[in-house]
C-alpha cells in the first residue's frame, strides 16, 4: 500500500469510527477473514551470542494475526495462534470478546489479542493504550538491548574494544540513552576466571566511551551464581550498574541476598528477573517478599493482559515492570502501549529492527524515550505490496 493510498484508507476508518461511537460498540460486526502471516526483520547488526545461546543472527521473525471484518475495519497485531483457533472468530463479532470492566480480551487467540485490541482501538477511535488506562508517562523510557557479544564474532576479536565503540554509537544515534550489556562469557564460551574477566573489560570500555550519563545494565542469561554475582558486583560497582538481569537461576532468598549484598555496598543497581517464567503465578512469592525489583514477563508470551496483570501486583509493592521482548519489532510497540497504560513501567526492550512490511511512522526515539502515535489501534498498517511479495502466510481463512 502506498502511502497516499493508506491515508485515504485511515480516513475512511476514521469515518466508520465517528458513525458508531455514540452506539458503543456495533453489534453487526463480523469476522469475514483471518490470516496467519509472518513478517520478517531485518537488524541494523549481527547480535552475537549471549551465555547460553549461539550467534542470534541479523533478522527476527514477528508472527502475526491479521482479522478482517465485513465493516471494512481490519485489526492486525502479533499473534502467535494457530490456523484452528484463529478460525473460530469466524463469523463472530470480534468485539463481544471485550471484557471492558477487567480491561482483557478472552478469546480463542489466548494471550495474543493484539489484533482484537487493533481493531477495538480502530472502532473507538483510541490508541491501544488509552483502552488499557493510559497511566503511565506520556514519554516511555526505552533501552537498547542489542549489546550482545560482539567480541566473540570472529570479525571483531581483533579490535572488539572498538567494536563495542561503534555499537554504543549506533545505539546513541537512533536516540537511545540506555543499554543493556549481555555478560556471562565463562558460562560456557570462556574458561570461567577469562570470561568473568572480558565481561568486566567490556563493561568498562562501554562505560568509559558512553560517558557517566547512560544507563548501562547487565544481562547474564543466568551465566553466574550467588557467589560469582558478588564477585563481579565488588569489581563493576564503580560502574553505576542501573540493573542486574538473570544474573543466576532466581529464587526468592538468593534474589534477596543478592540486594542485600548491593545495599550493604551503598549500589543503587535494581534487581531484575522473570522472562523466562511461563506461569505468572510463579511470581507472587517474589513480589510478596521484594525479591525482585524489576519485573520481566515476556510480553509476547503472556500478552497486554498479562503484562498488565503482572503490574497490578507490582505497583503496590513499588514494583516494576519491563516486559522481555527479543526478536520481535511489534512486541516493542506493544510494550510502548503498556509503559502509556501503567505506572510502574520501567523501560521498553529495543532489539533495532526494520521491515519493508509495516508502517509504523508514529514510533520515535529521542533522549532515551520513546513516543507513540496518536492514531487508533496500534499505529500500524500494513504496506499491501510488500505483504504480498516479502510476507510469508501461515494460513488464509474465510467465513
Amino acid at each position: 500500500m502506498r502511502r497516499r493510498e493508506f491515508l485515504t484508507s485511515a480516513a475512511a476508518g476514521l469515518l466508520f469510527a465517528r458513525a458508531v461511537r455514540a452506539a458503543d460498540l456495533p453489534r453487526d460486526l463480523k469476522t469475514t477473514r483471518v490470516i496467519g502471516f509472518d513478517v520478517v526483520s531485518r537488524r541494523s547488526k549481527i547480535a552475537g551470542r549471549n551465555s547460553r545461546l549461539d550467534v542470534h543472527g541479523d533478522t527476527a521473525t514477528d508472527r502475526m494475526l491479521r482479522i478482517e471484518t465485513n465493516l471494512g475495519v481490519t485489526g492486525i497485531g502479533n499473534c502467535r495462534a494457530d490456523e484452528a483457533a484463529a478460525s473460530r472468530l469466524l463469523g463472530q463479532n470480534p468485539l463481544e470478546f471485550y471484557r471492558q470492566s477487567e480491561t482483557r480480551m478472552e478469546s480463542p487467540l489466548g494471550a495474543g489479542t493484539m489484533p482484537l485490541w487493533d481493531l477495538l482501538g480502530k472502532v473507538t477511535e483510541k490508541p491501544i493504550h488509552q483502552l488499557l488506562g493510559t497511566r503511565g508517562t506520556e514519554r516511555v523510557p526505552v533501552y537498547d538491548g542489542s549489546i550482545y557479544f560482539a567480541d566473540l564474532l570472529p570479525q571483531y576479536t581483533g579490535r572488539w574494544e572498538d567494536r563495542f565503540r561503534e555499537e554504543i554509537d549506533m545505539g546513541l544515534a537512533l536516540g537511545h540513552r540506555a543499554f543493556k550489556v549481555k555478560i556471562g562469557r565463562g558460562a560456557k564460551w570462556m574458561p570461567r576466571a577469562e570470561g568473568d574477566a572480558r565481561d568486566v573489560a567490556a563493561l568498562k570500555v562501554i562505560r568509559e566511551h558512553a560517558g557517566p550519563d547512560v544507563l548501562i545494565g547487565v544481562d547474564a542469561n543466568n551465566g553466574y551464581d550467588l557467589a560469582g554475582t558478588k564477585r563481579l558486583f565488588q569489581t563493576i560497582g564503580e560502574l553505576d550498574i542501573a540493573f542486574a538481569e538473570e544474573m543466576f537461576e532466581e529464587t526468592v532468598e538468593e534474589c534477596l541476598a543478592f540486594k542485600a549484598f548491593l545495599r550493604d555496598r551503598d549500589l543503587k543497581t535494581l534487581v531484575a528477573d522473570g522472562e523466562t517464567q511461563s506461569d505468572l503465578d510463579v511470581f507472587k512469592p517474589f513480589i510478596a517478599e521484594r525479591a525482585i525489583e524489576v519485573y520481566q514477563g515476556d510480553m509476547n508470551r503472556f500478552g497486554f493482559e498479562g503484562i498488565l496483570q503482572e503490574a497490578s501486583w507490582c505497583e503496590p509493592q513499588g514494583l516494576l515492570v519491563a516486559p522481555h521482548n527479543w526478536g520481535s519489532l511489534v512486541g516493542y510497540y506493544m510494550q510502548l502501549h503498556v509503559g502509556r497504560a501503567v505506572p510502574n513501567f520501567y523501560r521498553a526492550e529495543h532489539d533495532p529492527l526494520s521491515n519493508d512490511i509495516l508502517i509504523a511512522d508514529g514510533y520515535r526515539i529521542a533522549g532515551g524515550a520513546a513516543t507513540l502515535p496518536a492514531a487508533a489501534g496500534a499505529g500500524i498498517a500494513i504496506d499491501e505490496k510488500k505483504f504480498a511479495e516479502q510476507a510469508k502466510v501461515r494460513f488464509d481463512v474465510t467465513a
